[in-house]
């Protein structure tokens, strides 16, 4: 905006002095022009009063050195003879008087004594002023001689002043153009770096009102879209805070209900995971009620060690239900940029959905896989299969049934996305669903995660990220994970 307003401020101010300077250019060069030949017709009108008085050479030539242009011998006065005819006009007539050295021809001093009325013509070099006099035998001619030097006396210096004013002008405006601009940008690039702070999460972020009426406004409106946007996230926070809150009654009574299950291995775990949720429900009202949120850092965690700390907690439950599971790719560490709490919550929502929509017995697997820039986490059953997995992806409508809320997926979607990875769902080698977990090990580009296209050929999948393809049947990936089987825990 500021370079586009200083050059259209250019281009006006260019034409605006065009306009004036060449005209004035060309008055100053006529008022030069017309300056030179007013001041022969001086000179040559100082010679009229001696040949009024006499037509003697020795007089006139007096006479004619008495002008600064006789002195300069640029007047040549041409008498007539008898004849009435200006002398050098080629008649028979006896001779007139010829002072000076003349530039115009016989012809032309003929015609301005015949005429007689003074006028102006070119000759080699110059001007040349006739002017006519009337004397005893007719018409006497004065001609005077204006050199070339005399017409443009000047005008070299009035066009360069004309051309010095003009380009101050020009950088003037240029001056001027962009202080304007910069009142007007100064306001747009705050107004721009507000609306990039509040996207990347600071809710105390305000524009100063500022610059033109327009921008002032939308600095107003800008301020008063954060207020509102900080406004409904504390009642959001407050709205989560009241329902954790409100959880703590039945928590109580199950941890009172576990208190009292005796001692035992089952009652050991299930008073251990009572302690966990509300420890977990203590986690969220504390964040929830927090005034302000704590900014992003680089958190990581080794994706491996918390596999098996989640596999070993769910292993309980599983033999209690008579499932088989198995894990692989998690006997060397695995680093992940993901804070440890967030992928456990999505390794549990995933399990969880095992336990919660699988029937008692169907067995279980996570596997491992690591790549130069990628880590993916596969979460597979033997279950029933998801019927629509696009459904099942969005927030808050998957297809489990009764008592089930949708959000699970979404929580793993969230902590995939923050890393610049992605969830999939497909069908696995054990019969079930399978639930694929990309997480990026590359800093994002502030442009989200390079998206990959799942698709289903029969009963294998293709996927395809990062420009590089990979295919997997049902026969080659049960090879694979058959050689990649572990002991069961």
């Amino acid at each position: 905006m500021r370079w586009a307003l200083v050059k259209v401020v250019v281009a006006v101010t260019v034409m605006v002095v065009l306009a004036f300077a060449v005209p004035l250019g060309l008055v100053v060069r006529e008022m030069a022009r017309d300056r030179a030949l007013t001041n022969a017709e001086r000179q040559a009108a100082a010679i009229d009063p001696a040949l009024a008085i006499t037509t003697d050479r020795t007089q006139l030539e007096r006479a004619v050195a008495s002008t600064q242009a006789g002195a300069d011998g640029r007047i040549a006065v041409h008498v007539p003879g008898d004849g009435g005819t200006a002398a050098g006009a080629g008649t028979g007539a006896s001779a007139g008087v010829e002072i000076g050295r003349g530039h115009a021809t016989g012809a032309d001093v003929a015609a301005a004594a015949r005429l007689g009325k003074a006028f102006t013509l070119t000759v080699p070099g110059g001007y040349a002023l006739l002017q006519p006099t009337a004397v005893d035998s007719g018409f006497a001619v004065v001609e005077v001689y204006v050199p070339e030097t005399d017409v443009t006396r000047g005008v070299t210096t009035a066009w360069l002043v004309l051309a010095l004013v003009g380009a101050g002008l020009v950088v003037g405006s240029v001056a001027v153009a962009d202080r304007l601009g910069t009142r007007l940008v100064r306001p747009a690039r705050r107004l721009a770096t507000a609306a990039r702070d509040l996207g990347r999460g600071d809710l105390g972020v305000r524009v100063q009102e500022g610059g033109p009426s327009e921008l002032r406004s939308a600095a107003a409106a800008f301020n008063s879209m954060a207020d509102q946007v900080s406004q409904l996230l504390a009642n959001e926070r407050e709205l989560a805070a009241d329902l954790s809150h409100r959880l703590r009654t039945p928590l109580t009574v199950l941890r009172l209900n576990a208190a009292s299950l005796g001692q035992g291995p089952a009652a050991e775990q299930t008073r251990e995971a009572v302690a966990q949720l509300e420890r977990e429900v203590d986690q969220i009202i504390r964040t929830a009620r927090a005034q302000r949120t704590a900014a992003p850092t680089a958190a990581g965690c080794d994706a491996a060690e918390v596999i098996r700390e989640r596999m070993a907690f769910w292993s309980a439950l599983a033999e209690d239900q008579g499932r088989t599971s198995r894990t692989a790719g998690v006997d060397r560490p695995v680093r992940v940029p993901v804070p440890r709490a967030e992928l456990a919550a999505a390794l549990d929502a995933l399990l969880g959905n095992v336990f919660r929509h699988t029937a008692e017995g169907t067995a279980f697997a996570v596997d491992v896989h690591t790549g130069d820039d990628t880590v993916i986490v596969l979460v597979s059953d033997a279950g029933g299969g998801i019927g629509d997995p696009a459904t099942a992806l969005r927030r808050g409508q998957g297809d489990g049934g009764p008592g089930s809320t949708g959000l699970g997926l979404d929580i793993v979607r969230r902590v995939a996305e923050s890393t610049g990875g992605d969830v999939a769902l497909g069908r696995s080698v054990l019969g079930g669903t399978e639930v694929r977990l990309r997480l990026g090990l590359r800093p994002r580009d502030g442009r989200g995660g390079r998206g990959h296209r799942v698709s289903r050929r029969g009963a294998g999948w293709t996927t395809r990220w990062r420009g590089a393809a990979r295919t997997a049947s049902p026969g080659r990936r049960s090879a694979r994970a058959n050689g990649r089987r572990r002991s069961e825990p």
